[in-house]
């Protein structure tokens, strides 16, 4: 039985007059432990599925279960890492994992806090910059520091919201090592949002395209057999990575090809306009 399950989700926004579909009938399965990618282009809901994955908004129909429970509200169980950071700036590393610790598990002693706190800012990669804001450190450091508030809850689930799409390449790289290496040492179940399909690769146990929207739902699934720990410097050379790529990316591109033939423009009236020459009066309507 699937750990993770979107049932037959349906979600969108505004009156039913006008309302704009971000999801229709999807569906999606993740295992214990698994780690998944979802990729998909702009516009297609896929902060959207986040959202709903973490309780932060609730389907128009259908469920989002987790060990076969309804997710009705946001929670420890359910950490998100986002593309912003969302880091309180007036607090330290230590002070805004501390936050967050201490809402999850008050009845933490002090110096069993300390020890708490210092084994996440170790494990990100932090130590020293424990009392540094965040506005002293770089790009990638304050997103590692993100990362460590999030594992500090000791989320069941792990939602990955675009978290490396604002770093250089350089930092994403070392970033996305940081998240294989914590994930395969801490074991969680994880949904990662992503639009690189060499990223989703690298990182994950299976890749699920979102169509483009409206109406956007979980296209084909693409398992990634590629064995762990993948060596990036070798990788582009794998003809299973190349082929595994090229898959992806056709199926990506077909279906937005796809969708864009779907989309009906209806032709816009133009106002029936003749220009003023200097010195004609102008005849004001209204």
């Amino acid at each position: 039985m699937s750990y993770l399950e979107l049932d037959n989700v349906n979600f969108g926004f505004g009156p039913p007059s006008n309302r704009y579909e971000v999801l229709e009938g999807a569906n999606l399965s993740v295992d214990e432990n698994e780690f998944v990618a979802v990729i998909g282009f702009s516009g297609s809901g896929k902060s959207t599925l986040i959202s709903l994955l973490a309780g932060l908004e609730k389907p128009d129909s259908g469920e989002v279960r987790i060990g076969g429970a309804v997710v009705s509200k946001p929670g420890p169980d359910k950490g998100i890492v986002f593309q912003n950071y969302s880091l309180l700036p007036w607090l330290s590393v230590v002070g805004n994992i501390e936050l967050a610790v201490k809402q999850v598990f008050p009845d933490k002693s002090g110096a069993e806090r300390r020890n708490y706190l210092q084994h996440y800012i170790d494990m990100v990669s932090l130590t020293g910059s424990e009392s540094k804001l965040p506005s002293e450190l770089s790009g990638g450091m304050r997103q590692r520091l993100s990362l460590a508030r999030t594992l500090a809850m000791q989320p069941e689930v792990l939602l990955l919201d675009e978290p490396l799409s604002a770093l250089d390449a350089l930092t994403r790289a070392v970033l996305q090592d940081e998240i294989i290496r914590i994930w395969e040492e801490d074991k969680r179940t994880v949904v990662m949002i992503t639009n690189d399909v060499d990223e989703a690769v690298l990182m994950a146990d299976r890749i699920v395209p979102l169509t483009p929207g409206p109406s956007s739902y979980l296209g084909q699934d693409f398992p990634v057999t590629l064995p762990r720990p993948r060596d990036r410097a070798t990788l582009n050379f794998n003809p299973e990575f190349k082929r595994l790529r090229n898959d992806v990316t056709n199926y990506m591109l077909r279906i937005n090809s796809e969708a864009k033939q779907l989309v009906i423009r209806p032709e816009t009236p133009l106002p029936d306009l003749e220009p003023v020459l200097p010195g004609e009066p102008v005849h004001l309507v209204g």
